[in-house]
């Protein structure tokens, strides 16, 4: 018997000692008065909280940007599942449900400040993880928080489950902690039971702001009068604007999202929750109205689109006073017509549809890489780090000039969102929307062979008029996010684009309009490969401007390493007309670009060469300057050390490793110098799917560097004393993968366990405000570089 009983209670002691250590509710400080969520709590989660937890990349869901989303709680339902076979249903804060209750019965989402202890102590998660930091706050190890097993606890039970086993992964994750008062605030609040706004406090904000109320009411009357042909171009107008943070242009306004409510004016907004901008919104009459948004701005998903009497001129100029193709009747929602903007707006001249998109290209792009899904492989795995982009000129788009080559190519020019979020499992790798694309492709380039026997020449390039017009813009991969600026940043690309209007209209219901975060692996694929399919469209668009001797050269050098059956994907036929441009060098790439630039561009436009990036053909890079007194000391820099495979760029090629934001502290009385430093990777080709580490080639790696803030994702913060440039700059020439090297570089870069991080950040993020007072918002740390090192290690170069 008492082997029996000796050996139960070793079992029990190794389970014992199996089983999570205790997390005890956390003891709070009482507070005599009642903490203000407006005041006192919401700068904080913003300052601390909302650069990770604001988009469908939050971890668990939880978004504290707005406190309807803190009051929604968590989520263990991952948004981002490549192997989801069914497609999700959608948890859109302010979309999907009204309330938390909703949230938590419906959607299985749960409370993070809920807490069951009681008197002065407090177990809810929220404390808890904040309180685990506290504990620990020194990290060691690797952070990322979008690729981390974040098991999201529902209980007290599964939080001691989880930080038993990551007792380092206390909240903020893989930061610093908050600051004894910001800590104290919150807890003291969620103590209180974690209120929001008051009703009156709530409705002042979303009520319009008091400068914006004339427009908004009169740009409502517009989208929501009810002849055909103002219906159409409302709907139309929606479709393309749905994703926009729109401003009227009066001081001191707010922002608004334009959705479809089943209520008019002036009752308030009940939102018409369908799953994309062309979905059926039901039998019932529906309104176009203006929803001001009341979440912390972030500048991953704010993308400002102003409606002003300027726009609302130009839209009546152009939409109504045009006359239509056709007698303008009313369309239906049919599911696949809907999703074919060729077959729903065909009796809108295309002339005014391509020129709406040009008249707002910079954010039309812009949201084919910052829309509706935060993080963008689907549409970012398929481009190159950098390239620019021009537009077909109207009068040269013979799909304006000839409709019936739309009408006939209806069923050619459909994308793969037509088969809505589960595209069946068995297609998952369907050609079927591809060989359409490459027949339109083949059509369009016989008919223009047809039609410009002599070629095209500049004149086919769209120049833009107004100031406000983007001819030309430049695109960078920041990896798995990007940026849209307008002009010509950089040295040239080894990539440019040509887009004309289907080609427009294409990627934008592709990657926008019909594209859905939580379709299913079929539904995602497709649409990734037919973007391939359209990227080598824009290419090649570009190539038919080139001499007919080097189009085929040109496409192979862009498109290395290629496989038969991708091949037959990116085809690629020279076009038959010859090139209308008698070219002077044996780089007409490069005289395009420059001839254009220099020579065609109007002065309106304000887009030149890049004085810092862009190097003339036969232009050296100079050597490092001896000193370091005035911008044109830096520009010298910039220039030395951003030559292709040089030492630092070709070394630190890492995944994490491709923006940077630099402080030049500068002596008393003069402004801080801040720029960014974008890494540029090289890609044989970026056609494949999978092995993308494959087709890099980091010895043709380049950085630029760039006197503003690019991007919404920086990867490193780094500071240097303006007396600290010289080692600076020959540290990122000479660089090593040295312990010396990385002692160096760790020296200016502040690492995410660096006790001064948030000191850092907020003068970055005030920086960017200041500059940018309209189009800012808070920088995401997501995708922060993802190695904190023990305390000290960092100076050693560990």
């Amino acid at each position: 018997m008492k082997p029996l009983l000796y050996a139960l209670t070793i079992l029990l002691l190794m389970l014992a000692g199996c089983a999570p250590k205790p997390f005890p509710p956390v003891a709070v400080a009482v507070s005599e008065r009642a903490i203000d969520y407006t005041k006192e709590v919401r700068p904080i989660l913003d300052r601390r909280c909302v650069v990770c937890h604001s988009c469908y990349n939050a971890p668990c869901q939880l978004k504290l940007s707005a406190y309807e989303g803190l009051e929604r709680g968590a989520s263990k339902m991952a948004v981002y599942d490549a192997e989801r076979l069914s497609a999700a249903h959608p948890t859109r804060l302010f979309v999907d449900a009204d309330s938390a209750e909703k949230w938590h019965e419906d959607y299985g989402f749960f409370s993070v400040t809920a807490s069951s202890a009681s008197g002065r102590f407090n177990d809810s998660t929220l404390i808890s993880l904040l309180e685990a930091k506290r504990r620990l706050p020194h990290m060691a190890g690797e952070y990322r928080p979008e690729n981390d097993e974040l098991t999201c606890p529902e209980d007290h039970d599964e939080l001691e489950e989880y930080l038993d086993e990551y007792p380092d992964r206390g909240m903020p994750y893989g930061f610093p902690p908050l600051t004894t008062a910001e800590y104290t605030t919150l807890s003291q609040w969620i103590q209180q039971g974690a209120s929001g706004p008051g009703s009156e406090e709530q409705a002042a904000m979303e009520r319009p702001a008091e400068p914006d109320t004339a427009l908004l009411e009169a740009w409502e009357r517009f989208l929501n009068l009810p002849d055909a042909k103002h219906a159409l171009t409302a709907r139309y107008l929606y479709e393309h604007l749905y994703l926009a943070h729109i401003r009227f242009g009066t001081p001191e306004g707010a922002f608004y999202e334009l959705v479809r409510s089943k209520t008019a004016a002036p009752a308030p907004v009940e939102i018409i929750p369908t799953l994309r901008p062309y979905d059926d919104p039901g039998k019932a009459p529906f309104y176009y109205r203006f929803r001001r948004i009341t979440s912390t701005l972030v500048h991953k998903t704010h993308m400002v689109f102003t409606l002003d009497e300027h726009q609302l001129a130009k839209v009546i100029r152009s939409f109504i006073d045009t006359p239509w193709l056709e007698t303008p009747h009313v369309m239906g929602y049919g599911e696949k017509a809907s999703a074919n903007p060729f077959v729903t707006y065909a009796q809108i001249p295309a002339s005014v549809r391509y020129g709406f998109l040009l008249d707002n290209s910079e954010y039309i792009v812009r949201t084919f890489i910052r829309g509706p899904v935060c993080k963008g492989q689907v549409a970012l795995n398929v481009i190159n780090d950098h390239f620019w982009v021009m537009f077909l000129d109207p009068k040269y788009d013979l799909s304006l000039q000839y409709p019936n080559l739309l009408r006939f190519n209806e069923k050619q020019l459909s994308v793969p969102d037509e088969r809505g979020s589960n595209f069946p499992a068995y297609r998952f790798f369907s050609d079927r929307y591809i060989e359409r694309a490459v027949d339109y492709y083949k059509a369009r380039a016989d008919f223009y062979s047809l039609i410009y026997t002599d070629g095209l020449g500049y004149d086919a390039i769209w120049k833009g008029v107004e100031a406000d017009d983007a001819p030309l813009l430049t695109v960078y991969r920041h990896f798995d996010s990007a940026s849209v600026h307008k002009g010509v940043l950089g040295d040239l690309p080894k990539t440019l684009w040509v887009i004309d209007y289907p080609l427009f209209e294409r990627i934008y219901y592709a990657l926008v309009a019909g594209f859905d975060v939580f379709g299913n692996v079929g539904h995602q694929t497709n649409v990734r490969r037919y973007m391939d399919r359209l990227r080598v469209e824009g290419e090649s668009n570009y190539i038919d401007f080139m001499p007919a001797a080097v189009r085929g050269k040109l496409f192979d050098a862009w498109n290395k390493n290629l496989n038969i059956l991708v091949e037959e994907k990116l085809f690629y036929r020279p076009a038959r007309m010859p090139a209308a441009i008698a070219y002077q060098t044996d780089d007409p790439k490069r005289e395009f670009i420059e001839h254009l630039v220099d020579h065609e561009l109007p002065a309106t436009t304000g887009i030149g060469f890049d004085a810092l990036n862009y190097f003339r053909a036969g232009e050296a890079h100079p050597d490092l300057p001896e000193h370091y007194r005035t911008r044109a000391d830096y520009i010298q820099a910039f220039r030395a050390v951003e030559k292709p495979g040089t030492a630092f760029i070709r070394t630190v090629n890492g995944q994490q490793s491709n923006l940077a934001y630099v402080r030049v502290r500068m002596p008393e009385g003069e402004e801080d110098m801040v720029f960014s430093v974008i890494i540029n990777r090289w890609h044989d080709n970026v056609a494949f799917l999978f092995d993308e580490q494959s087709q890099l080639d980091p010895s043709k790696d380049q950085a630029n560097f760039i006197f503003d803030f690019v991007g919404s994702y920086p990867n490193m913060l780094l500071e240097l004393d303006v007396d600290e440039a010289p080692a600076f700059f020959d540290m990122l020439q000479h660089y090593e993968d040295t312990p010396e090297y990385r002692r160096r570089f760790f020296h200016f870069g502040i690492t995410r366990d660096n006790p001064r991080f948030w000191e850092a950040y907020d003068w970055f993020q005030k920086r960017f405000e200041a500059m940018h007072p309209v189009d800012a918002g808070l920088f995401d740390l997501n995708r922060y570089y993802y190695l904190s090192l023990p305390h000290g290690a960092a100076a050693a170069g560990e």
